[in-house]
């Protein structure tokens, strides 16, 4: 969340970020709310100072105009509590500003593709989709969870569920013993202050799963992604520099509404309201954060590398960034029924945007309080690798060979559907 005195000092600069984040938002009403609040303050604090003022007289006359100050402090706080409600809603759903290296732009269109690793596979047949693929194998259902659920989910079954959780597997394990994460299983639930420290509440409430339960004080979530249950472990915390940098990695199921992909990959496993993510989150001091987005991009394509994926890696635009990230690089492995590259992961620096919200703060060498940099990326979202490596390790007879990375985790098992 952004510091109201920061955007009233340099508000022609902000101004001008704010609007290469391609939003639809008043920004001038906010130092108009901002100017009224102060008034409203002043104001209040004057009335309170002649009333304390009076106190002090003992003079039984000025009683009268004793409670007419406590009155008027009273609808002067009422209106200085709304005016600031509303500036702190503008705010809230200010989206952060793109760091100076990002291309700007509005939409996909705009990104930059960094680097191209890995060849693709020239097939001597037309290669079948992974939902054909595991549809002829029968060991994906997505009629069944249908049936069971409703749209956008899928049975895994048999050996592609064995391969499934191998994958997860792999993933931890490149990430906690080559890449210095520390392994959390974390909760799958996460109330509204947790959601909003991360940036998903209040403007992406629609596409969360919120749940009924018996305590309602205070609204419960599924989490879209770990990113924000890891990302909140520091939240309301001072932490020491010396502690510095914390990284987390979780494998855990995520959901998501999908709100606004509707008619978007309604076919397969690419789009899905339940899927499975391996997540990196980092705790970092503010000075630290591209270079830590570097690593963790590195550690990110790693696992591509040792699966033999192609793969590009993009850096996104200022107007196709989430809505916490400072500077975003895009993984996307190549699919070949699409003949194209889609993304598996999104590595993210979100700078002191989600440490500001959190209120999480971290002391340095000199004693000084600062915010320290987030950052969080996919290592890898594992229902996607799932897909990729259906798909560019298919047979022509449908069957699917397993690759030499993943075999230790799945017996030695060299294919799947070799009957």
């Amino acid at each position: 969340m952004h510091n109201i005195k920061v955007i009233r000092q340099n508000f022609d600069e902000f101004k001008k970020k704010i609007s290469d984040r391609n939003i639809n938002i008043d920004i001038d009403k906010i130092l108009l709310l901002d100017k009224e609040n102060r008034d409203l303050i002043q104001k209040k604090e004057n009335l309170e100072k002649e009333k304390k003022e009076i106190s002090k007289k003992n003079d039984k006359s000025l009683f009268k105009r004793s409670k007419e100050l406590s009155n008027l402090i009273n609808n002067l706080t009422n209106d200085q509590k709304k005016k600031k409600s509303d500036l702190d809603l503008i705010l809230s759903n200010l989206p952060n500003i793109a760091n100076s290296d990002v291309p700007i732009g509005k939409d996909e269109k705009s990104n930059k593709v960094i680097e191209i690793k890995g060849e693709i596979r020239k097939f001597d047949f037309k290669p079948k989709s992974h939902a054909e693929l595991g549809e002829n194998l029968n060991m994906l259902d997505f009629d069944l969870a249908s049936k069971t659920t409703g749209t956008r989910f899928v049975f895994v079954k048999k050996d592609l569920a064995y391969l499934e959780r191998a994958i997860s597997n792999f993933m931890i394990d490149l990430h906690t013993q080559m890449n210095g994460y520390t392994e959390i299983s974390p909760p799958y639930i996460a109330n509204s202050n947790t959601m909003f420290g991360t940036g998903q509440l209040p403007k992406f409430e629609d596409d969360q799963f919120e749940l009924k339960l018996d305590d309602k004080t205070e609204k419960k979530y599924l989490i879209p992604t770990a990113e924000v249950i890891l990302t909140n472990m520091v939240k309301n915390q001072i932490l020491n520099v010396r502690d510095l940098p914390l990284r987390f990695v979780a494998s855990t199921p995520c959901f998501r509404k999908e709100a606004g992909s509707y008619g978007k990959d309604t076919k397969g496993m690419i789009r899905q309201h339940q899927f499975h993510k391996v997540e990196l989150v980092s705790i970092v001091s503010n000075d630290k954060c591209l270079e830590e987005l570097e690593r963790m991009t590195d550690c990110a394509s790693m696992v591509l590398d040792k699966l033999n994926l192609p793969y590009r890696k993009v850096l996104l635009c200022s107007g196709d960034m989430g809505f916490s990230a400072e500077k975003t690089y895009d993984i996307e492995v190549w699919i070949p029924s699409e003949n194209t590259y889609r993304e598996i992961s999104s590595c993210s620096s979100c700078g002191q945007f989600q440490a500001t919200r959190m209120k999480t703060r971290y002391k340095n060498d000199k004693d000084e309080i600062l915010y320290p940099g987030t950052l969080n990326g996919s290592g890898l979202a594992v229902g996607r690798t799932l897909i990729a490596i259906m798909e560019n390790y298919q047979n022509s007879d449908g069957s699917i060979n397993v690759p030499d990375a993943l075999k230790p985790y799945m017996k030695n098992i060299k294919k799947i559907g070799d009957n």
